[in-house]
Parts: C-alpha cells; structure tokens; sequence
C-alpha cells in the first residue's frame, strides 16, 4: 500500500512529521511504502533551508493508496502553479487525498475542497500573518470551514495545523489499514493524546498489558 507525501519549497519541516509516523507504521503493517512527491523531482528546500529529495515529479509520480499535501509559508506558491493543481485534481478522482496545516489551501486552489467541510491552520503570530483558516473562510468557494484536529470527508481529509499532522495521519492509518495498526503506531511512538483518545478502542490483550 502506497502512501505519497507532496513536498515543495517553503514547506515546513515539522509536517514531514507525516513521513515520519508512516515510517514508524511499517513497523506494525510492512506492506506500507513511502514516496515523496513534489512539483519537480530532486532536491526540495524546505522552510530554514533543510533539504529533502523528492523522488518523483507530479509529471510521474507512481499510483497511489493515498497523498498527504503538506503545509509550511510556500503554500501561496503553490496555489497558481498550474501543474501541482492539476496533480492534485487527478488524484482525487483516483484516490484518497489529505493535507496537514496549510496544504489544505493547495488542495481548495485545485478545487478538491469545493462542496466539502474543511480545516487548516488557525494560531499565527500575531501581526504577522493573517490565520490560514480565516483565509480558507474568505476565498468565497462553496467550502464550509470549521476549526478541529481534522475533518473527514470520506474522499478527502483536512488537519489542523503543524502538529497536528500527526493526528491527521494516524487517523489515515485507520481509514487505510485499521483502528489496530493506527492505536499500535500512537503507542510506539508514545504519542499520548491518541493514545489517551484510543484508550477504551484498544485490544483486550493490549489493555491488559497496559494495566499491569
């Protein structure tokens, strides 16, 4: 089962957290594969200039279970190049597409967004940006906006902003692979909210062990 992460330049680092919680889910289900996708293949310069190799172009990019849009400053980019748009519009005519903090701008300026609840980012530093949910409100497409951790539109997924693109992707491993692999990722990665949230979902044998 594929997963792809869709990098570009200015995202920031933080939300490759996507990459990561994947990576450490092959742990618990190994049929999982990662690929990094980005407008170009080749070296992506992030947010404060670390550097990840993306492994595909959207002109070939392999076939896909899934695709996470990631979020960070180069969003607005992204938003008028034409050929991350019209990626985004194929994939979600052939499968599930989510995004983390502002990637959830990319995917309204592609249109996947249009006549769907939506959420992105809300806390800014004040006086420096204007909150990228109030943005989402304001861009006068039939998106209905609401703040939460993430919004589930069966075709199409939105998270909140930069941290929560954990939550985000955890709940894909449970939309994917099941409510089992998701809870075992949260609890190997000692992620405590999801596991607090998961508590009473976990198996028996699990719940035991935890008591003891």
């Amino acid at each position: 089962m594929q997963f792809g992460v869709f990098v570009y330049e200015g995202v920031e680092p933080i939300d490759l957290a996507t990459f990561g919680v994947l990576s450490m889910a092959r742990r618990v289900a190994p049929q999982i594969e990662i690929v990094t996708i980005a407008p170009e293949a080749g070296p992506v310069i992030l947010s404060n200039g670390l550097t990840v190799l993306a492994q595909y172009s959207v002109d070939d990019a392999p076939p896909l279970a899934a695709l996470i849009v990631t979020g960070g400053p180069g969003w607005q980019d992204q938003t008028t190049h034409a050929p991350t748009l019209r990626y985004l519009r194929q994939c979600a005519e052939n499968h599930l597409v989510a995004s983390v903090c502002t990637g959830a701008m990319i995917l309204a300026a592609s249109g996947v967004l249009d006549g769907h609840t939506a959420t992105t980012k809300r806390e800014v530093i004040e006086g420096q940006e204007a909150p990228p949910i109030d943005l989402l409100a304001a861009t006068g497409q039939s998106i209905t906006t609401i703040p939460a951790r993430f919004v589930d539109e069966g075709t199409v997924i939105t998270g909140g902003g930069v941290s929560l693109c954990i939550d985000t992707t955890l709940h894909l491993l449970e939309r994917m692979l099941g409510q089992e692999v998701a809870a075992e990722t949260a609890r190997i990665i000692e992620y405590g909210s999801a596991m607090a949230a998961n508590e009473n979902r976990l198996p028996a044998r699990r719940q035991k062990a935890d008591q003891s």
